[in-house]
């Protein structure tokens, strides 16, 4: 029988359910809904800590710096310029990023039946 599970990356950036891919992951902007509406799956598992937002800024930071260098050497603008493009740049970066990020590594998290550490002594 073939595997006819959603491929988890896929259903993280979609922001859709890990077992089916059809039903929301979030009830709202980063909100972890209680469970899938479609398959039912309980999202009490779901916990991406601050992972997505260090994944975010690693991201965000590195698009926006490499841009503002390039506008930098290419047109010289004064600082004013740069925090008029950039400061406003970043934050509609950021959460847009914020959210498939947070929904990959939860789709990941169920994919590979992740939990959290524990010491059995």
């Amino acid at each position: 029988m073939p595997d006819t599970r959603p491929s988890p990356w896929l259903s993280g950036v979609l922001c859709r359910c890990p077992r089916c891919g059809k039903g929301p992951l979030f009830s709202g902007f980063l909100t972890i809904a209680k469970h899938c509406n479609v398959c039912g799956l309980d999202y009490g598992f779901a916990d991406s800590g601050d992972g997505p937002a260090v994944f975010v800024i690693f991201v965000a930071g590195i698009a926006i710096i490499a841009l503002a260098l390039v506008v930098d050497n290419l047109f010289h603008p004064p600082a004013w310029v740069h925090l008029l493009l950039w400061i406003p740049s970043t934050l509609v970066l950021c959460l847009a990023l914020l959210r498939p990020f947070k929904g990959v590594l939860i789709t990941l998290q169920y994919d590979n039946d992740a939990h959290e550490g524990r010491h059995d002594g």
